[in-house]
């Protein structure tokens, strides 16, 4: 088996080990974070990707890359400070929804219709505003993630949650299309920290609200230094999981292992399938026979559905 395939299984597993992680976080009792509190410090950590600026000096042997360097971050233009605060509210509000739905909705219910979504906003979008052509099996990829995330939203969440989710894709879908708009806009090394700076701005401006203020405070102070570190370990998860799909990108084919992303899913299938009778309701997998038919069906749709959209 090629090197690339190993890395974007593991890669997937760990996103869909993260995904677990983020459901456990919003409903679990012993962590006292709920989505508002989570989405805001999940953001404000997102600051922390800066900190490769820090190792410009180092150099990348590969022709055409290099770590981005704050010598080449430019002041914001008001067109760049616009996209940025644009990519950090969607952000944000993607975030938010996603975790709203989580806390209420199996992962393996929720991730897949969510991913799924965002993958076909972010192409429709793309396709509207930077004139992207769209793939040659849009339209049967289309069909299949319809499919899926029909079955998903009859037999599995209410109309609430299944609101919540396409929201989430639409933010997501809004959050990549504008981020594609930036680097087009100005140099990646500028569109990439202004955006990280705009995700933080938005999660800060947060507690202008006085409600806002006062959940997340609240949640904050009952926090333990054991919810802090699950919060921060699970964030090192999910750049490990980026970095080795990156690592799948340099030795692989993109195209590939962006439809290969459909994986993810699977795996959330067959964890709960297997292990959801074993783990606890705080991680939302303890599904019944009939559930577990239900996504046996959809998810399979659903990643089918990515895999034609992005081969």
């Amino acid at each position: 088996m090629s090197l690339w395939i190993i890395l974007v299984v593991i890669g997937q597993l760990l996103n869909a080990c993260v995904s677990l992680v983020d459901k456990y976080i919003v409903t679990s009792e012993s962590v006292v974070l709920r989505p508002l509190t989570y989405t805001f410090w999940i953001s404000v950590l997102s600051s922390g990707s800066v900190l490769i600026y820090c190792f410009s000096w180092i150099t990348v042997p590969f022709d055409g890359l290099e770590i981005p360097s704050f010598s080449r971050i430019h002041a914001p233009s008001l067109l760049v400070a616009s996209l940025s605060v644009t990519a950090g509210y969607s952000f944000f509000t993607a975030l938010l929804s996603m975790f709203t739905a989580l806390k209420v909705s199996d992962a393996s219910d929720v991730v897949p219709v969510v991913g799924g979504l965002s993958a076909l906003f972010t192409l429709l979008l793309s396709y509207t505003f930077l004139e992207t052509v769209l793939p040659q099996n849009f339209f049967y990829g289309f069909i299949l993630l319809t499919l899926g995330t029909v079955l998903v939203s009859r037999f599995r969440l209410t109309w609430r949650t299944m609101l919540s989710c396409t929201h989430a894709g639409l933010m997501f879908g809004v959050h990549y299309v504008v981020l594609k708009g930036l680097f087009n806009a100005t140099n990646f090394d500028t569109a990439f920290f202004w955006s990280r700076m705009a995700i933080v701005f938005v999660a800060l401006s947060m507690l202008l609200v006085p409600e806002y203020y006062e959940k997340i405070m609240m949640r904050t102070r009952a926090a333990q230094a054991r919810d802090g570190l699950i919060v921060i370990g699970n964030k090192v998860l999910a750049g490990l999981g980026s970095i080795i799909l990156l690592k799948a990108i340099e030795h692989g084919d993109v195209a590939l292992v962006q439809a290969l992303g459909g994986l993810q899913y699977i795996f959330l299938l067959i964890i709960g399938a297997v292990f959801g009778r074993m783990m606890t309701h705080d991680f939302g997998e303890n599904s019944t026979s009939q559930g577990v038919l239900h996504k046996m069906i959809s998810i399979p749709l659903i990643a089918a559905g990515f895999f034609l959209l992005f081969l």
